[in-house]
């Protein structure tokens, strides 16, 4: 049973793939096949969003399936029941199964446990929907129509804020999977989990990556200048402390200027413009923060159709 709960589940020789069905998908929208035809995949949301349950909602639809929202408090899993039982019962009834939840061991254990196909649509260690759609839309733009996976090779995101958040964690295992360089840079006592180092030595990523509380280091010759918000949910506590500690690392349009010329900015969105990125640079030309979100739909519509062919290939 194949799963994506983490960028490397997907393999690097699979890549082209994915990347060429997501671009199939997106010219082709409205006209392409099905693969989801009959199915209903169930989304299980312990965490509010906007783009995903929406993006993922309307790529479920538009592949043929019948999307399922299930706030995690409307059932039993709320109320106490084990995840493997729900991971059991759930298999009985859906065809797969899209999780946006806190802790990734719930996502690996409703993986393990359960007969379908898993999606990782967030958790606070991994962010691999996000990541995916990211580089997507990177190929995009540097592939000029060409090879989308090695119009990625070589080049440099700089990662600026919370250097330990799921979504530099996820760029990490991305940029190591597709051959990209990452720089990070946040304040002291911001950095990488040991859950997620350790990860990293498992996949054979170790050390890849550099970490410095200097912003205009990392972002130095840097294709993607990167940012997320500040305060993640479940973090609320600590707004004023991180809005404190964080305010040098914001990108303004001096910091994304001391990239490379041609550099575009991305952010996975909310943002909160004045905080972690100004309104400035969220409205520059080179902002591609709107193209991200569109290709959310895309990519993930392609993730979900490979999984859904590697089932029905056992």
């Amino acid at each position: 049973m194949k799963h994506f709960l983490k960028e490397t589940d997907f393999k690097s020789s699979e890549l082209p793939g994915l990347f060429a069905l997501a671009r199939e998908f997106k010219a082709q929208r409205g006209h392409h096949a099905t693969p989801l035809a009959g199915q209903t995949w169930a989304m299980i949301f312990s965490k509010s969003s906007t783009r995903t349950r929406v993006s993922f909602e309307v790529g479920i639809h538009e592949l043929g399936g019948n999307p399922l929202f299930l706030n995690k408090n409307d059932i039993q899993l709320g109320r106490g029941e084990s995840i493997a039982d729900t991971a059991r019962v759930l298999s009985r009834y859906v065809h797969g199964l899209i999780v946006r939840t806190y802790d990734h061991a719930e996502v690996q254990q409703l993986a393990d446990l359960g007969t379908i196909p898993v999606i990782n649509a967030l958790t606070d260690l991994l962010h691999p929907c996000q990541i995916f759609a990211d580089l997507f839309t990177l190929s995009e733009r540097w592939s000029k129509g060409g090879d989308l996976v090695g119009s990625l090779r070589g080049r440099k995101i700089a990662f600026v804020g919370d250097r330990g958040c799921n979504v530099a964690n996820s760029w990490i295992l991305g940029a190591n999977l597709l051959g990209m360089k990452i720089s990070l840079a946040g304040p002291p006592g911001f950095d990488a989990a040991p859950e997620f180092d350790a990860l990293l030595t498992r996949e054979g990523f170790a050390g890849g990556y550099q970490f410095t509380t200097d912003p205009y280091e990392a972002v130095r010759d840097a294709d993607v200048v990167y940012t997320d918000v500040w305060v993640s949910m479940g973090k609320e506590e600590e707004t004023a402390e991180r809005i404190r500690v964080m305010s040098p690392f914001a990108v303004t349009p001096k910091l994304f200027a001391a990239a490379k010329p041609d550099a575009v900015f991305m952010h996975c969105l909310p943002a909160h413009a004045g905080q972690e990125v100004t309104q400035e640079v969220l409205d520059d030309p080179r902002s591609i923060i709107f193209d991200q979100a569109e290709n959310r739909l895309h990519m993930q519509k392609a993730i979900m159709a490979s999984l859904a062919a590697t089932k029905a290939q056992k």
